[in-house]
């Protein structure tokens, strides 16, 4: 029994590490990958393309990029020619130097980084809704609570709501976002029961409720729960397309919305979670299913493409500052400038290092 016990826990943590090292490589060769891609178009000269850090383990010297994996599987980089602005530089390599390519060409190759990690996570969404469609829950009623506007009106459970203010009404979603909108003015809801069909006028009433952050807001509802069916509803080409963009776009917007409301303090900073937690999350996403891992990669992806777009030196969005502020002033930062952000991105990043592993091991150990 305790063999038996001990094998499923190695077996548990072999697939935790597994994933985790699939995740943050596809993760990293598609940033990385983005930075090369650029940066060949704009003929800089790329010296290393590597997936980790530290030694050399394998790889093939292409020209004069030496393409390699690397020992520590924690991380990845691109070294273009003339990266660093002080280094010295062959006069016959001026032409593909990074540093001497227009500020414009730079911030498009820092910016691809980041960038091609939102686009990995609108590929992997159009790949899911080309074969899976979208699943969506079905305007059906649950539940209709007494001393409501929908009870008023007569509604009932097994009820399916078919068009609001004739606008067909397709999803569970499609309706509350209009009932939503309708900010308490009149809506003419139209509902099949069995074989009938009827309309009723049902006037939303505000309620308090709480958003995804535990923030009170006000939102109009009619007093109905979901029966929780759901259908799936099959995509075309362009329209997986379309919904991959969207998809992508409001994940986007949470994201960001969710680290302001850490930063104001709305969201507990024990939310914030590191190596270990995404670790463990891959590995329980990867035991439920290959399109549950798939999706998990997709929505780290674009935390990461996020993450790299922010203002903190030695990040993307660090250099991209500077870039910006180039442009705007027409020469570099001073070198003792860049020097100074540099320290303290660096103790930023090194302290945020810190909080996330503090936060890991408390996850783990004494929760």
């Amino acid at each position: 029994m305790g063999q038996r016990a001990g094998g499923k826990g190695i077996i548990y943590i072999m697939t935790t590490l597994f994933s985790f090292v699939v995740v943050l490589g596809v993760l990293i060769f598609f940033h990385e990958l983005g930075h090369f891609l650029v940066a060949r178009l704009f003929d800089v000269g790329v010296e290393k393309f590597s997936l980790g850090f530290g030694p050399r383990l394998f790889g093939k010297k292409i020209g004069i990029t030496d393409y390699r994996v690397s020992a520590i599987p924690l991380g990845g980089y691109v070294k273009m020619v003339g990266e660093e602005p002080d280094a010295e530089i062959d006069p016959a390599d001026i032409p593909i130097s990074f540093t001497h390519k227009h500020v414009f060409k730079r911030i498009l190759i820092v910016a691809a980084g980041p960038f091609f990690n939102l686009l990995l996570a609108v590929i992997i969404f159009f790949g899911i809704f080309q074969i899976s469609g979208v699943f969506l829950l079905k305007s059906s009623i649950g539940e209709v609570r007494e001393g409501t506007p929908a009870h008023q009106a007569g509604l009932e459970k097994g009820d399916v709501i078919l068009a609001i203010d004739g606008v067909d009404v397709e999803s569970w979603a499609d309706m509350a976002e209009i009932i939503t909108a309708s900010k308490g003015n009149t809506l003419a809801i139209s509902v099949q029961r069995g074989e009938s069909v009827f309309v009723r006028d049902i006037v939303p009433q505000v309620t308090i409720t709480k958003n995804i952050f535990g923030e009170d807001i006000n939102r109009y509802v009619i007093g109905i729960t979901s029966s929780r069916e759901v259908f799936s509803k099959d995509l075309n080409p362009l329209e997986a397309l379309a919904e991959s963009l969207i998809q992508t776009y409001k994940i986007t917007e949470l994201t960001i919305l969710s680290i302001v409301k850490i930063i104001q303090g709305t969201v507990p900073t024990d939310t914030i979670g590191g190596p270990i937690m995404i670790a463990e999350m891959a590995g329980q996403q990867a035991r439920e299913g290959v399109s549950n891992f798939i999706f998990f990669i997709a929505l780290l992806s674009i935390n990461l493409g996020i993450l790299n777009f922010l203002p903190i030196p030695i990040l993307d969005g660090g250099h991209l500052v500077f870039f910006f502020i180039e442009a705007a002033i027409g020469h570099p930062v001073s070198t003792k400038m860049r020097e100074t952000a540099q320290h303290v991105g660096l103790f930023v990043l090194l302290m945020l290092m810190i909080f996330v592993f503090y936060n890991d091991i408390t996850r783990v150990f004494f929760s």
